[in-house]
C-alpha cells in the first residue's frame, strides 16, 4: 500500500493518515516531520535542509526527495506507507514518480502501486476549522493565503494522479468517522 493523502490546509489529512497507518501498520510519512528529525539528529541531510531553513528558503525538491527516499527505504515502510506533505508541485510529483519507477523497476508511474487521495472541502469549511485550532499563526488573512498558495502549487496534482488512474477523491467535509469509514473501503487492501 503506498498512498499519498492530498487536500487543502486543514481538510484533515494528518488526521486520517495517523489512523489508517495505526490500522493497517504502516508508517505515516510525514515531511514535516521527517525534516525535523533530521535536523535534530544531525544526519547529513539534516544538516543540508537545516541551512535552507536557517535561510528562510525552501528546502530544495531534489534535497527533499533525497530525505523521502531515505526514509521510505527504512524497514517500516517496506509493507507500504502513507505519505503526508509530500509531494507538493507537479514537478515534485514526476520527480517522485521517476524515484518509485526506480525502486519498483517499473517504467512509468501508471505501473506503479501508488494511489493519491485527495480530501475535498469546501474554503468556508476549512477557514472555520483552521480558525477553531486556535493557533496563533492561523488568523483568516494567513489561512485564505494558504489556500490561495495550495490552489496554485498543489492543486494541479489533481489532475496529474487523476490523468493516471491513480486518484480517489473523499469528501472531507464530513465528521472524522465517516471519513475514515469511506478510506478504508476504497483503500481496502484486498482492493
Amino acid at each position: 500500500m503506498q498512498l499519498i493523502f492530498m487536500g487543502p490546509p486543514g481538510a484533515g489529512k494528518g488526521t486520517q493518515a495517523q489512523l489508517l497507518a495505526a490500522l493497517w501498520k504502516i508508517p505515516h510519512i510525514s515531511t514535516g516531520d521527517i525534516l525535523r528529525a533530521c535536523v535534530v539528529a544531525k544526519t547529513d541531510l539534516g544538516q543540508k535542509a537545516q541551512s535552507y531553513m536557517d535561510r528562510g528558503e525552501l528546502v530544495p525538491d531534489e534535497l527533499l526527495m533525497d530525505i523521502v527516499q531515505e526514509r521510505m527505504n527504512q524497514p517500516d515502510a517496506r509493507a507500504g506507507w502513507i505519505l503526508d506533505g509530500f509531494p507538493r508541485t507537479v514537478a515534485q510529483a514526476a520527480f517522485f514518480d521517476k524515484l518509485l519507477c526506480d525502486v519498483e523497476g517499473s517504467t512509468s508511474g501508471k505501473d506503479c502501486a501508488l494511489r493519491a487521495v485527495n480530501l475535498d472541502v469546501p474554503d468556508n469549511v476549512l477557514v472555520a476549522r483552521l480558525l477553531s485550532r486556535g493557533r496563533q499563526d492561523d488568523n483568516e488573512e494567513t489561512i485564505r493565503r494558504r489556500l490561495q498558495v495550495y490552489r496554485e502549487q498543489t492543486e494541479p496534482l489533481i489532475d496529474f494522479y487523476s490523468g493516471r488512474q491513480q486518484l480517489v477523491a473523499v469528501d472531507g467535509d464530513r465528521a472524522m468517522e465517516l471519513v475514515t469509514a469511506e478510506l478504508q473501503q476504497v483503500l481496502s487492501i484486498d482492493s
